[in-house]
């Protein structure tokens, strides 16, 4: 009788052992491969940095709702190819506040710049209204809280906002005094982890001086960011330059009102000049 318990118990054991699954030979993948995959199959993400001047015609002030539409018709087309877009508006064609305080002496210059950041926002509900009106999702996102009218900035609820398909419209520039809405580009563009900075301008891009008055200006169509502030070039304030650099965000610069060429920068391709 003892030896049959153990035969039975052996048996019991084999047949235990038989039907574990097989342990696999091959390496496991590493956390690293996992997140690079991951990265890799992102879709293109791009920070767009336009300015008051996107909002009314050449020459105007405040905000023409035909200029306004016809930003937004561009911009929906591609996000309904799958880019992720997000936008840092300026403000200065309702006001600039470094101008505003130049020229009038009563006021102090931080509130002149809150004022201009407060430009930013009504431009961000033109331009929100617009691209919903031809049925593109969107969310304005404020630097400062504007419940009424708009999120505050979280980075990840604005990168949620972009894995959703909804293009974000980012107003108040970074919400503090003395910097410019081009850093704030620079700033959004890091923070969400973006392909690119474009920045759409009047010109076709970095030329060696102002295309507008000195019709000799040579015009670059690369250039590195350590020439761009050397040469004293203004095409982006130098701090929104200098974070670029230090953290490699490409930058492209390119002419908003020739056809097609914002939505071919969108895609990717090379329009204007590329500093790098």
């Amino acid at each position: 009788m003892f030896h049959n318990e153990i035969e039975s118990t052996i048996k019991s054991a084999e047949l235990t052992k038989s039907t574990e699954p097989a342990k696999s030979t091959e390496p496991a993948e590493s956390t690293e491969s996992i997140e690079s995959t991951i990265e890799s199959s992102r879709a293109r993400r791009v920070v767009l940095k336009i300015s008051g001047e996107c909002f009314c015609p050449p020459n105007e002030r405040g905000i023409s709702m035909s200029s306004v539409s016809i930003l937004a018709n561009q911009v929906a087309v591609v996000a309904r190819k799958g880019i992720q877009i997000a936008i840092v508006m300026g403000g200065g064609n309702i006001l600039r506040g470094g101008q505003f305080k130049a020229a009038n002496i009563g006021i102090q210059e931080s509130t002149a710049h809150y004022m201009g950041m407060l430009a930013t926002v009504i431009n961000g509900l033109a331009l929100q209204d617009a691209i919903e009106l031809v049925g593109q999702p969107t969310r304005l996102m404020s630097a400062f809280a504007m419940d009424v009218v708009a999120e505050t900035y979280i980075r990840r609820r604005a990168m949620r906002h972009l894995e959703k398909g909804r293009i974000i419209l980012l107003a108040g520039g970074t919400g503090s005094p003395f910097v410019t809405t081009d850093t704030a580009a620079a700033q959004r563009a890091l923070e969400l982890s973006a392909d690119v900075l474009l920045k759409a301008t009047k010109v076709d891009g970095v030329y060696s001086d102002d295309p507008e008055r000195n019709p000799q200006a040579v015009f670059y169509p690369e250039i590195p960011y350590e020439d761009i502030l050397k040469q004293n070039l203004r095409i982006m304030d130098k701090e929104s330059i200098a974070k670029c650099a230090e953290h490699n965000m490409p930058i492209m610069i390119f002419n908003f009102r020739r056809q097609g060429n914002l939505e071919r920068a969108l895609m990717g391709e090379r329009v204007g000049t590329l500093i790098s």
